[in-house]
């Protein structure tokens, strides 16, 4: 009951947040959110022949970013439908197909794709163990997955003013802006406690990836995660 409950509440928020979603993205992150992406994606060593399958792809910022870094076979995968109405608006010549799916149960053949991303998607995820599961059984040999997340900074004096701006700010301007009263208050609180109970790389490995590479970004505010199969 609670995943189902999870799993409607994310969808609804981004059903309707989707027309302000990359303006607040910007906003909110001060423009930063460019960099997290693009940076990510070199860390990734995605080349000319990876077929990339960014889930939680939103509106298709990353892969917007992936085709620029010469990655011709995309597939975005979002549960969101009026977020992949956006997406395909955007990236019409993006090579591939985009389909409403979850995570946990991603509607793609085993051994297909050799680059999966998923950017400030997985708290969204209802299971992430079965999502994580799902990955590896559609990547192949030496693929790799490569997670984009919130974290809270390490540092006091930081991590106080990061949290201030979390709880006081951004959702104010984001209610403002989207007219969505829960979307981002939703936010500061999936990011709180995701940091305080899940462990990205253990998860990963339990579900079978081996090598497992974690990167703090921007004062530790952001991680990048990627996992070889």
């Amino acid at each position: 009951m609670i995943q189902m409950e999870k799993k409607n509440t994310v969808k609804r928020i981004f059903d309707s947040i989707a027309p302000k979603y990359d303006f607040l993205n910007h906003l909110l992150s001060f423009g930063v959110d460019i960099y997290w992406r693009r940076k990510a994606l070199k860390l990734s060593g995605l080349t000319k022949d990876s077929i990339l399958l960014d889930v939680a792809c939103g509106t298709g910022d990353v892969a917007i970013e992936a085709r620029k870094m010469g990655v011709s076979k995309i597939f975005g995968a979002d549960f969101s439908h009026n977020m992949l109405r956006h997406f395909n608006r955007k990236s019409q010549w993006i090579v591939g197909n985009n389909f409403q799916s979850v995570a946990e149960k991603i509607p793609v053949k085993d051994l297909s794709v050799t680059n999966i991303t998923i950017a400030f998607g997985v708290r969204n995820f209802y299971d992430i163990q079965t999502a994580f599961n799902s990955f590896f059984r559609i990547l192949k040999p030496a693929g790799k997955v490569t997670i984009i997340e919130f974290r809270m900074p390490e540092n006091k004096f930081f991590k106080w003013i990061y949290t201030f701006y979390f709880k006081r700010i951004l959702p104010l301007i984001g209610r403002v802006i989207s007219g969505d009263t829960e979307a981002y208050s939703y936010l500061p609180e999936s990011v709180k406690e995701f940091d305080e109970k899940i462990k990205l790389p253990e998860l990963l490995n339990n579900s079978g990836f081996r090598k497992i590479d974690a990167y703090k970004l921007s004062f530790g505010i952001v991680q990048v995660v990627i996992a070889e199969k």
